[in-house]
């Protein structure tokens, strides 16, 4: 028994020597190696556009702009000096005999005055022009009109198209504040015919300057 015991003793302690020797340097080889922690990157790093407005987003807040216009407004202001204008020269055309149906046109001339045009006698017409040129009124509505009506007309259209089409006109975008306190029409109007002697009459489709806005009465299509 005392043999048994005493190699009982000896394998006991050989097992305990061999567990506290130290482990040989990469004896950890072959094992997992613990995964690293992505470290997450912070909002608004390259590559994450989360923050960065896209196309759909740019003519959305454009669509915004556009629809907060006072179209309705405008119309109207517009609107009061076309039917003083129209009113103006139908009564023009019973004081002189004429048929109510006879096309004129208005213009301005060379020198700024009120110039007008039609299938009428000369005499009729240049009596016609000279009570326009003399009468305040019509000549300070029909200003107004070739300064504004052009630039009602382009942004109606460009709206039209919009709400048809789904398409944004650049143009329209530039001329329209995000302030909705700068969308007055007189303040649209300065931004319009700056717009247009920078970009080119082509892209607006209109006349290149206010002498040459015409309104016409009875005219045929």
């Amino acid at each position: 028994m005392s043999l048994l015991t005493s190699l009982i003793r000896a394998s006991t302690q050989f097992q305990q020597a061999m567990e506290k020797r130290p482990a040989p340097e990469g004896s950890g080889q072959g094992a997992p190696a613990k995964a690293e922690a992505a470290q997450p990157q912070p909002a608004g790093s390259p590559g994450d556009d989360r923050f960065t407005p896209s196309g759909d987003n740019v003519a959305d807040l454009a669509k915004q702009k556009s629809r907060k216009l006072a179209m309705a407004e405008y119309k109207q202001t517009v609107g009061q000096d076309l039917a003083f204008v129209r009113e103006t020269l139908r009564h023009k055309l019973a004081e002189y005999n004429l048929q109510p149906g006879t096309a004129l046109s208005v213009n301005r001339s060379e020198s700024g005055g009120v110039q007008v045009s039609g299938g009428i006698p000369e005499q009729a017409k240049a009596s016609i022009e000279n009570d326009l040129n003399v009468n305040k009124n019509f000549k300070d509505a029909f200003g107004r009109l070739s300064i504004n009506e052009p630039t009602l007309g382009f942004m109606d259209n460009a709206l039209k198209l919009n709400h048809a089409y789904g398409v944004n006109n650049p143009l329209l975008d530039t001329l329209v504040s995000e302030n909705q306190q700068f969308n007055g029409l007189q303040d649209l109007v300065h931004r319009y015919d700056s717009l247009r002697r920078s970009a080119g009459t082509e892209q607006f489709g209109v006349a290149d300057n206010n002498r040459n806005y015409a309104f016409n009465l009875n005219a045929r299509a």
